[in-house]
Parts: structure tokens; C-alpha cells; sequence
């Protein structure tokens, strides 16, 4: 039985021989090799993370894929971003990472890309539809399987890319996922003093979750830079696609901030150039890509959305909330991934006396945390469209719908969307300052139960 709920927005994500079978995987791996044959590739990239089910499941896939005649170029256990750089490196396009990135040990999933493109929304639900009727196609001989070390260049590239003004003492805190080991490889090679932190892989994730867009998972690292002479600390998810940033105060750099620098250092060499940003970021930025003589450009929430709005403009560089960072400069290929967008916020860094200092100094608000209002499956989406439909704001300066409802006022923001992978609907409010902040939630809050009385509001 094949469970539709695994086929998500931007993956294929379930629990591990619960709705995540090998024999679903086998399945995906067929209809990957039939498109792969469609648009005339002739091999495929597959990495893994280092979860417990990961070396089966990518088994299983693999043989699906060969069973159509196309070959596989296995990179064994290494980070996602890895796995993109391999289809560029061997001139694929196209390739699967089994990882289950962030979520609890017992899941897995599958990120796709076929011909260049990152597969996601109606191109996931079309690989579901081709397994329910079984069309695929079976050659009469299978394609081979060639291992490879996909690391070593991937070294050798951003080593000879990345350049520190002088030498840093860091902390890396990997979260026991697939990243740790490459991040103290790579920082070491840059001539950084690394203080390692959970770097071993272990898919049992003993210590913490990997995921940095949590504040409790930084408590370890921010311990450990506040009481080491370390100047900054950086941090990945399960796959290392994600980079989390803090101070030697402690304080979290979040991406939307990290970006302010991204943008600035990119901009230097592309003047004039869009910089694309997600519709959950502070709007503080928007002001700061302008002075810096960019083109501030929003976009729908999402990394495969944030990466086809990257293709859609050409834009040098590209981000959203979540961590997701897109280098796409000339340096790097536009795809995301933690551990070299920490080489090259270390890369700025280095040219400070004190990396925190100028951290901190990054405009800033007041914000929430992303808080969540639960609904039934898929209903998230029904209450979206009817509040895009129903509030109206006229003391706004401006209320963006390109993904759920943003209402921007002179002084902050409030932001309504629907979640694309939990049925959640996502709030975030911000301020410039708390008096802010709050006047922002009580009229957002008002709104909403105008148009759903009995809602319970997060905030």
C-alpha cells in the first residue's frame, strides 16, 4: 500500500518502514530512472545521510534506478549539499540525497532533482501517480553502479574558492548528523582551530536534535563559545543544508540577519543584482539590500521555491528563514548548503577584529518565534485562502499574498501562511520595538478572529 502522505511539498518524507518502505523506495527509484531516461540523462547521482535506515533505503533506490538502465554514481554518507555538488561535478543535474534532514531518528525521505531542476509540489505528486499505475520502464539490461568519492573535490573546490584574512578559533556543533565530520575537515583546511561539538555521526542523534532554527538546540554551542576562547560558533541540521550562527555573547545570529552580510559581500561584486529573500525574514532587511545596492526580491517560502525563484531571476544570492543559503555568484552554483556558507561567513568574518561585534551590530527587531496555529490535514491551505480573501488592513502600507497573507506596516510586519509539510498554520509578528511589537499583535489578532471567532491564537 502506497501512503500519499509521504509525497510532501518539497520531499518524499515518512517514517521508516511505517509509511517509508524499501519497497516504496525501490518504487521511486524506478520512476526517478524512468525520467531521468525521459530527459535524456544517462546517470545518477545518490548520497545518503548517516541515519540508521540510510544504507538500505538508498540500496533499495539504487536498484530501482538501475532496474531502468540508467547508472548511479553513489557518493555513500555524505551531506546533502555534497550530493548537489556531485551532480554538478559529474555533469548529471540530477540525483537523490536520503536524508531525513531534521526530523526525529525514526524518519527518512528522499530530495530529488532531475535534469537541474529540484523536484517538488505537482512533480512529486506525478512520481506518487506513476507508482500507483506502475509506469516505469524496465531495460533488459540494468545499469551499473560506480562509487565514487565525491568529498575530496568538493574540498578542493571550496578550499580553493574560500580565503581567510587570518586564522579563527570556532566551534562546530554538527548535532551527531552527516555534516560534522566535513565541517572540521573543511575549517581545518582554512586554516581554522575548530572546537568540535557532537561531529560524530550517530543517527540515534544522542545529544541533541539536529536542527538549528531551534534556540534549544544552540544551548550546548553557546555554552562552549561563551567559555572557550572560540569567536564564534556555527551549527547544522541532520544534512547539513542549514547553518545556524552565534555569538560569543551567546546571542543568535539568524539567517535573516546572516543574510544582511551575504548580501553586502555579494553585491560588492555583482552591483545592482536582485537578492531573493522568503516572506518570513525581518523586513529590516529589505532596507539593508537597498543601501547596499541591491534589488530586494521576495519569495514563497520553501528551499526548492526559494531555488526555482533563483533560476527564475538569476539572482547572485538567495536565502530564506529557515537556513536555507544559496550562493549563486559565480563562486558557488546556486545551490544550498551549510557548511560553505559557513566557509564564506567565516571568509567575512576574518576581516574583523571582533567577528561578534559586527554580528551583533546587524540591524535588528523584535520578533516571535515561528508559532504555529494546528489544523486538520490540508486545512491549513482552506483557512489561507480565506483569510487572503477576507482581511482587509487599512492602516497597512502593504499586504503581500504571494504565500498566505503579510501585512506590512511602517513599524513591523505580521505574516499568515499556510505550512507546505505539517498541518500548521504559521504566524510570525515583528516589531521595531516591543510597544511595537504589541500593538502589531493585538490588530493581527483582532483581524483573525474577525474572520474565525473561536480560533485559539498562539500569541
Amino acid at each position: 500500500m502506497l501512503d500519499a502522505s509521504i509525497f510532501k511539498a518539497y520531499d518524499i518524507r515518512g517514517v521508516v518502514d511505517v509509511t517509508l518502505t524499501t519497497e516504496v523506495v525501490r518504487a521511486v527509484g524506478r520512476v526517478l530512472g524512468s525520467m531521468a531516461r525521459e530527459a535524456d540523462v544517462k546517470a545518477f547521482c545518490v548520497g545518503r545521510d548517516g541515519r540508521l535506515s540510510g544504507e538500505r533505503l538508498a540500496d533499495a533506490l539504487i536498484e530501482g534506478v538501475l532496474s531502468t538502465g540508467i547508472d548511479v554514481i553513489d557518493i555513500g554518507m555524505t551531506p546533502t549539499p555534497v550530493l548537489y555538488f556531485a551532480t554538478n561535478y559529474y555533469g548529471t543535474g540530477t540525483g537523490v540525497a536520503v536524508t531525513g534532514s531534521h526530523n526525529p531518528p525514526e524518519y527518512n525521505g528522499l530530495k530529488m532533482m532531475v535534469a537541474g531542476v529540484t523536484l517538488f509540489a505537482d512533480q512529486i505528486q506525478k512520481i506518487r501517480e506513476r507508482i500507483e499505475r506502475r509506469e516505469w520502464f524496465e531495460a533488459e539490461t540494468p545499469g551499473t553502479r560506480k562509487t565514487v568519492d565525491a568529498v575530496t573535490p568538493y574540498l578542493e573546490k571550496v578550499l580553493g574558492d574560500v580565503s581567510l584574512s587570518r586564522s579563527m578559533t570556532i566551534a562546530v556543533d554538527g548535532g551527531n548528523g552527516v555534516a560534522g565530520p566535513l565541517a572540521e575537515r573543511l575549517y581545518h583546511g582554512l586554516g581554522c582551530r575548530v572546537l568540535p561539538l557532537f561531529t560524530e555521526v550517530d543517527g540515534h542523534f544522542p545529544n541533541h536534535h539536529p536542527d538549528p532554527s531551534k534556540p534549544a538546540n544552540l544551548e550546548d554551542l553557546q555554552a562552549l563559545v561563551r567559555t572557550s576562547d572560540a569567536e564564534v560558533g556555527l551549527a547544522f541540521d541532520g544534512d547539513g543544508d542549514r547553518l545556524g550562527v552565534v555569538t560569543k555573547s551567546g546571542q543568535i545570529i539568524y539567517p535573516d540577519r546572516q543574510m544582511m552580510l551575504f548580501a553586502e559581500d555579494v553585491l560588492r561584486t555583482h552591483p545592482g543584482a536582485q537578492i531573493v529573500y522568503d516572506v518570513k525574514c525581518t523586513r529590516a532587511l529589505v532596507p539593508w539590500i537597498r543601501e547596499h545596492g541591491g534589488v530586494p526580491t521576495i519569495s514563497r517560502t520553501g528551499h526548492s521555491l526559494v531555488k526555482a525563484k533563483l533560476r527564475e531571476t538569476g539572482a547572485p544570492f538567495a536565502g530564506e528563514m529557515s537556513g536555507h543559503l544559496f550562493f549563486n555568484d559565480g563562486r558557488w552554483p546556486g545551490f544550498d548548503d551549510g557548511v560553505y556558507a559557513g566557509a564564506r561567513l567565516l571568509e567575512i568574518l576574518s576581516r574583523e577584529k571582533d567577528p561578534s561585534a559586527r554580528l551583533e551590530a546587524l540591524p535588528s527587531a523584535v520578533n516571535t518565534p515561528e508559532l504555529h496555529i494546528p489544523m486538520a490535514e490540508g486545512e491549513q491551505h482552506a483557512f489561507i485562502r480565506l483569510l487572503q480573501e477576507k482581511l482587509h488592513f487599512d492602516d497597512a502600507e502593504d499586504v503581500i499574498k504571494i504565500d498566505g497573507v503579510r501585512v506590512e506596516w511602517k513599524d513591523g510586519f505580521a505574516l499568515a501562511r499556510a505550512s507546505n509539510t505539517t498541518p500548521v498554520v504559521v504566524i510570525r509578528l515583528e516589531g521595531d520595538t516591543e510597544e511595537a511589537l504589541e500593538r502589531i499583535r493585538k490588530r493581527f489578532g483582532a483581524a483573525l478572529h474577525e474572520v474565525a471567532p473561536d480560533l485559539a491564537l498562539p500569541f
